[in-house]
């Protein structure tokens, strides 16, 4: 294999790309929301690493390059409440939400023809993967890094940080500076922290995209 030098973010360096298990390389991509069309600072994304995964396949290693796709659980809002994007979208234009979510992945799918991107090899959806997510947060529950209040589940930010966690180092921040630079934001009163994060969130009656979930008898996921 030729050697590749790729930036780690979290050491803040360029460094030996050095698979877990040669010639096997796992490349997991952040898809598109899927409620309305993609615009070329989406596509930057994708380009940069549909590059990747093309460079990767050329020196020899086998890829598997999983990009998913949001069709639930994207808030309109910076905060944790709020009205999901693709139930927003369904209502303005008075059709089902899955109908919006197959327009624009229709079109996400044609634009990324058009710039002459590879498909990846797995395409998963949230909706697809339900189950999973509600095991993921059930886990998180019994290990004690998160809380249920009032049919939503939170990250606990500060019991992970005492178990040896340092939530902001990837991004470089302290949390200190978190905490100062949060703002007060509807729902906060359920939250034991500011910056406790939700990974699964109850969804109001009037929410066109909801399932049943061990934490209330309508939800929307938000992992």
């Amino acid at each position: 294999m030729q050697p590749l030098h790729l930036y780690n973010t979290l050491s803040r360096k360029k460094e030996l790309f050095e698979p877990l298990n040669a010639p096997y390389v796992g490349m997991y991509v952040c898809g598109p929301t899927v409620y309305n069309y993609v615009h070329l600072g989406n596509v930057r994304t994708f380009l940069t690493f549909d590059t990747l995964y093309r460079y990767l396949t050329f020196i020899g290693y086998k890829v598997r390059y999983v990009r998913n796709l949001t069709d639930v659980g994207h808030l309109v809002g910076d905060g944790d409440e709020g009205e999901d994007k693709i139930g927003r979208m369904a209502k303005l234009e008075k059709v089902e939400p899955m109908e919006i979510v197959q327009r624009f992945t229709n079109d996400f799918h044609t634009v990324m023809a058009q710039f002459n991107t590879f498909p990846p090899s797995i395409e998963p959806t949230a909706t697809g993967h339900m189950v999973e997510q509600i095991e993921a947060v059930q886990a998180l529950l019994a290990n004690g890094l998160a809380y249920e209040s009032n049919g939503s589940v939170y990250f606990d930010i500060e019991t992970y940080n005492k178990r040896g966690g340092n939530y902001g180092k990837l991004s470089g921040r302290i949390l200190d500076d978190l905490l100062n630079e949060t703002r007060e934001l509807d729902g906060q009163s359920e939250k034991r922290s500011p910056l406790d994060f939700a990974i699964w969130k109850r969804a109001a009656p009037e929410h066109l995209m909801r399932w049943n979930s061990p934490w209330a008898k309508a939800s929307q996921a938000g992992i």
